[in-house]
């Protein structure tokens, strides 16, 4: 029997309509429907298969995800360790990752009966965090892992290294380390540049660092960034999607690299990543003239 995980944002009736015509049409289909034991009890629907966190997406097809970037990324979390790859209804605001609208729903779930669609890979990134060689705790990120300060009064002061090779040292708010899919998230916002998702790289992107010198820059995938937490004193949190969060002792050292795992996502059209940045961020695509109705000539002629 084919079988899909479908995860759904709990918190808003819509959504959770949504789910159980999605679960609906799944099983019509002769599919079987994993469900989490919450987002199961919050649907109602007693026809779905409950299962665990931990093996809730083993041997299934695909994850469907009813939601936005944030039920996107959770849903990564029960994917990734599988191998399966996701697909994503946009229910919440921007939803960049995202496939398909909520009008879109029943011809999703038409192509994934069909197996209609592609599925593309994804970088993630690993941290570890370290002291004196001893790893204190480990995390990933399908967008970035990011170095924040925890005492609001007194800034961080951090050196980073590429490769092994001391490169950047400045007092912030915090850094961090993204991938190209993570470049239209946390990393845009901090003055980061976007980066096709087909670009593998890792970006490096200072957050609000009192430097002469503190740009965004972008290694290769190979590369391992180091980044030290110098002030004697000052704690700092590693956070991960701004879902998973780890304590940074002071004098440790933050160990990012390619991740060992992709997260895989399927695309139903061949919409380009250009069209997506449009559309996502409403980006102009006209000028100030065409906007207006006036052209060259026109402005010649006056």
């Amino acid at each position: 029997m084919r079988s899909v995980l479908l995860v759904a944002h709990t918190s808003r009736a819509q959504i959770m309509t949504l789910a159980m015509q999605a679960s609906a049409r799944l099983r019509a289909a002769g599919f079987e429907v994993r469900m989490l034991e919450k987002e199961a009890t919050a649907c109602g629907d007693g026809s779905v298969t409950v299962v665990d966190e931990v093996c809730a997406a083993e041997g299934t097809e695909l994850v469907l995800v009813l939601g936005g970037d944030g039920t996107f990324l959770r849903a990564a979390e029960l994917a990734r360790p599988a191998g399966v790859p996701m697909l994503g209804v946009n229910l919440g605001h921007v939803g960049f990752l995202a496939e398909a609208e909520p009008d879109g729903l029943a011809s999703a779930i038409d192509s994934i009966v069909e197996h209609n669609y592609t599925v593309e890979e994804r970088m993630t990134v690993d941290a570890e965090i370290s002291v004196d060689d001893v790893v204190l705790g480990e995390a990933w990120a399908l967008n970035e892992v990011s170095l924040e300060r925890t005492n609001r009064e007194r800034m961080l002061e951090i050196a980073v290294a590429v490769d092994g090779r001391p490169l950047l040292r400045f007092g912030c708010d915090g850094v961090l380390c993204a991938t190209p899919t993570g470049s239209t998230a946390y990393a845009f916002s901090a003055g980061g540049p976007i980066v096709w998702p087909n670009v593998e790289g890792l970006l490096v992107v200072p957050n609000a660092a009192h430097a002469l010198f503190a740009r965004p820059i972008v290694v290769a995938p190979s590369c391992i960034v180091d980044v030290d937490l110098l002030s004697a004193g000052h704690e700092a949190i590693l956070s991960c999607d701004g879902r998973r969060s780890l304590a940074v002792p002071p004098g440790a050292r933050v160990r990012a690299r390619r991740g060992a795992k992709p997260v895989r996502i399927a695309r139903l059209a061949q919409w380009s990543f250009a069209d997506r940045l449009v559309t996502k961020f409403q980006l102009p695509v006209r000028s100030l003239r065409e906007a207006s109705g006036s052209s060259t000539d026109d402005l010649i002629a006056e």
